[in-house]
């Protein structure tokens, strides 16, 4: 086996999620989605909801959103703000997981995380807003906003994030080893490609 770890990084409803579950059974390896969330609740106090949330968004889409994050009070969560101490802890969390071996992990910067690794394949699922509108709608069916409102919101917030906590462009090319448009191939598709790769075939 090349890998040993498979980090899924994604556009809102690109199906990087479903990807990553299917490969997760097909490889035998442990999912971590919503696992993850709960361990971090389990690390840290908060709310699954709440790390679901914060977790992996930042409060809006503008680059600004952690400019007036406050610190926290000295002594509580190591004088960090709240969205600091998250992270530290999601890092600690995805860095045991590591340790483990044999899983995919979804979200939440882990590509990054672990980029010091050699046993770690980083993917990035993408689509065109078209296919992906479509499908949030099929699949969550639809809200206040339009589909394309939604996908920039989710999408805007998780940059965001990710750059914010990693310094780097999220959804670059060279951040990961391989990005799928699962338009162009399918979810079904991407899952074998990625299971050929892990298995080194």
């Amino acid at each position: 086996m090349k890998y040993s770890i498979v980090t899924i990084s994604r556009q809102f409803g690109s199906g990087g999620r479903s990807i990553g579950k299917k490969l997760a059974e097909r490889l035998g390896f442990t999912y971590y989605d919503k696992e993850l969330v709960k361990q971090v609740s389990l690390a840290t106090g908060f709310a699954p909801d709440y790390i679901e949330e914060k977790g992996e968004y930042a409060q809006s889409r503008s680059r600004l959103s952690y400019l007036f994050t406050t610190t926290g009070t000295a002594g509580v969560m190591n004088g960090m703000s709240a969205a600091d101490y998250l992270y530290t802890m999601q890092r600690k969390v995805i860095l045991d997981i590591a340790e483990k071996g044999n899983c995919v992990i979804v979200g939440r910067c882990a590509d990054y995380i672990l980029r010091e690794r050699d046993d770690v394949l980083n993917a990035f699922i993408h689509a065109p807003k078209e296919y992906r509108a479509e499908r949030i709608v099929r699949l969550y069916g639809e809200s206040e906003q339009t589909p394309f409102k939604r996908l920039d919101d989710k999408d805007g917030k998780r940059r965001v994030n990710y750059e914010h906590f990693t310094g780097r462009t999220w959804g670059a090319s060279e951040n990961y080893d391989i990005s799928v448009n699962t338009e162009a191939i399918g979810e079904d598709a991407c899952v074998e490609l990625l299971y050929r790769i892990v298995l080194g075939k």
